[in-house]
This record gives C-alpha cells, structure tokens and sequence, in this order.
C-alpha cells in the first residue's frame, strides 16, 4: 500500500469516526439542547403571566376598601330591605330645605300628574325602565304642603335626585326614586293662606330576597389566593333591554 492509499485510508476513517460522533454525540445533545430552550421560553412566558395576575391581583386588593364602600353606597340606592324609616327620614330632609311641609306617605300609587308640576322627566322614566326587570317595585304616594315656589323647587329636586349619565347609566342621590307623576292643588284644610298640597306618586326599589348586596363579602380584603365567595344566585335581567347602571351619588 502506498502512501497516498495510506492517507486516503485514514482520511475515510477520520470522516467516518466524527460521522458516528456526530450521531451518536452531537446531534441527541442539540436536540436536548432546543427541547430545554423551548422549556425555558414556556417558563418564561407562564411567569410574565403569573407576574400580570400578581400585579392585578395587588392592585385589586388596595382597591378593595373603595370598591366595598361603593357598593355600601350604591346599597342605600337600592338596599336590600325596604328600609322606609330611611326614605322617610330622606324626604323629611328634602322638605325642610325647601321650607315645605312632609304631610303624609302611603304606598301603593295614585294617580297624579299634570296640575302645574309636569310628568316624570325622561332619566327617571329610564331608570324605572331599568330597574323593574330585576329589582322590587315599592311604589309610594307622597303628600308635601307648602307655596308654589317651595313645591316646585322640591319637585325638581327629587326628580333631578336620578340623572342619566353621557355613558349611558344613572347616577342617584340617595334612595332611587322613579316619579311617575306629580299633582299641585289648593291647600284642602281650612286657613291654608294660598298654600298647596302637592301629591307625587314615585316608586322605590328593593334587591330581589334572592340577592345579597355584597354577596358574602366583608370590609376586610381577602388574601391574595384566598377564595373568592360564590356569587348569590339572582333573576336574569331581560336580554331585549339589560339594565343600566347605577352610581350612587352625594345625597342633595
């Protein structure tokens, strides 16, 4: 054998041997090699979102103690009882701001409208739209005495108190009162001295007994991780027309 055979003989040899390590070495360790790298992406990935979901679930936490007392406020605009000692004390309050008498009220509506007052402005009409697909109808009669410029400024008053919002919801101050309408006469007892009776037929809302207003909530945040209380159950509200929302404003 010459040498020019010899060199080609151990050039094959040498291409063959780093064949085998390539197959038998090489090739397996790149392919673990992109298996961990696809790993270690997926890591990556699943702990950017469990770092999002940390951040939001810190965010949610510091704004626990708003949130619930938002939706204690929104509990005196439609609380859980009928609560008419609170109604009551409410327009009481309203009447003696506009220096006029709180005369009576009686559940159940009457008819009453039109005598100089006017009918139910179109965001109270809205709101009652609203509210009696999944909310309790309290309706009420009230009875005020007093002069014309007291009365109508107490009318506005209460029909202004539920306002629709540009967004589309209602914004309500104090209990949520829809007014059906209102009715202006003369003072019936004697030595009324020109005074009014002014009668409003109005509705309240109540939630459905079905339904808890903080839905086993409490004032103290849960823990991060904690679990969350099963929502209470409640009547659908109607798919043709969903109810608007409500934000409980400062009482007028």
């Amino acid at each position: 054998m010459t040498a020019r055979d010899r060199l080609v003989v151990i050039a094959v040899a040498a291409i063959a041997l780093l064949g085998a390590a390539w197959l038998l070495v090489v090739s397996p360790e790149r392919k673990k090699a992109a298996d961990l790298n696809s790993k270690v992406s997926a890591a990556n990935t699943e702990l950017a979102s469990a770092s999002s979901q940390l951040a939001n679930a810190r965010q949610a936490q510091a704004s626990y103690a708003s949130a619930y007392a938002s939706i204690l406020k929104l509990g005196k605009a439609v609380p859980a009882q009928d609560e008419v000692p609170a109604l009551i004390y409410q327009l009481a309050q309203a009447s003696n701001q506009k220096h006029v008498e709180f005369s009576s009220i009686a559940t159940g509506a009457t008819a009453a409208g039109g005598a100089g007052a006017g009918a139910a402005s179109a965001a109270s009409a809205s709101a009652a739209s609203a509210a009696t697909q999944t909310f309790t109808q309290m309706p009420f009669t009230f009875v005020f005495n007093g002069s014309f410029t007291d009365l109508y400024h107490l009318f506005h008053q209460l029909d202004a108190a539920t306002a629709r919002t540009a967004s589309g919801g209602l914004r309500v101050s104090g209990r949520l009162l829809t007014v059906q309408g209102m009715k202006l006469e003369p003072q019936a007892r004697e030595g009324g001295g020109g005074r009014l009776t002014g009668t409003i037929t109005a509705t309240a809302y109540v939630l459905p007994s079905s339904t808890s207003l903080t839905g086993g909530s409490t004032a103290t945040a849960p823990a991060p991780g904690a679990a969350s209380p099963a929502p209470s159950s409640a009547p659908a509200a109607s798919s043709s027309a969903p109810p608007a929302v409500v934000t409980a404003g400062a009482p007028r």
